[in-house]
């Protein structure tokens, strides 16, 4: 594949040093959109990356200068699993971050995994999104993604239909894999945002991070290589161990 004019890598010297620079830059963000349009909207990914950014910025003068009551919180995907699951992505942070700082209840939009089955529970949020951006472009200021060691990215696994989803924002899929259903955003819906950042860190990820960005184009083996938005742009926040195949 040859290198995406888009992807911006940025990498830092370990996990932490990569978790500040990510709060800095959600932060520059939010401040720049609710300066232009009065809110920040931004979807957020689980994994053990941003758990790490979730306790900083949770914390002292990140917690300070965030502005929360003008902030509007989604998820990328979710495990459908219970909402006070230790699985379910949305718990995770509002455990770490959300209920921690001065966010109003009603700018948090979890994924309604009470809603059975799946399917109808991606179709609410699709309704959700909806009734968010109304008839505009469905466009997030930031959407924050993982990157799995089989190059997922939210729940779009390889070899699974909802890679080829065109026109559904939102999708249900039992992930073989997993034993799992889950709901996810699809890949045009996350490409029309903003901004969207990966983020990686640890050794685990450096394969992975080297075969998405050098491979040849097979989003049916590497999801992560659909994600190029389309009038935004792409960032990789990696840490040296992530980073340590690419040249």
């Amino acid at each position: 594949m040859k290198a995406n004019p888009k992807n911006k890598i940025e990498v830092f010297e370990n996990a932490d040093t990569l978790s500040v620079a990510t709060a800095e830059f959600i932060i520059k963000l939010a401040d720049e959109a609710i300066a232009a349009v009065g809110r920040f909207s931004i979807s957020l990914s689980g994994g053990s990356t941003p758990e790490k950014l979730f306790r900083l910025m949770a914390t002292g003068d990140y917690k300070a200068r965030m502005p929360w009551k003008n902030t509007y919180v989604f998820w990328g995907d979710e495990r459908f699993v219970p909402l006070n699951d230790e699985r379910n992505n949305a718990h995770v942070a509002k455990t770490l971050l959300l209920d921690k700082v001065d966010i109003p209840a009603e700018n948090i939009f979890v994924i309604p995994v009470n809603i059975d089955p799946a399917t109808e529970a991606a179709k609410a949020y699709e309704k959700t999104l909806r009734a968010f951006f109304g008839h505009g472009l469905p466009q997030f200021d930031l959407i924050l993604l993982g990157i799995g060691e089989n190059a997922h990215t939210a729940s779009l696994f390889p070899g699974t239909s909802v890679i080829y989803e065109k026109k559904e924002w939102v999708s249900a899929l039992y992930v073989d894999e997993v034993k799992m259903f889950r709901v996810t955003m699809t890949a045009p819906f996350i490409n029309d945002a903003r901004n969207v950042v990966f983020l990686a860190a640890g050794d685990s990820k450096a394969e992975v991070l080297q075969t998405v960005l050098t491979a040849d184009y097979q989003p049916e083996k590497y999801p992560a290589q659909l994600i190029s938005p389309v009038n935004g742009n792409l960032y990789w926040f990696l840490d040296k161990k992530a980073a340590a195949l690419l040249t």
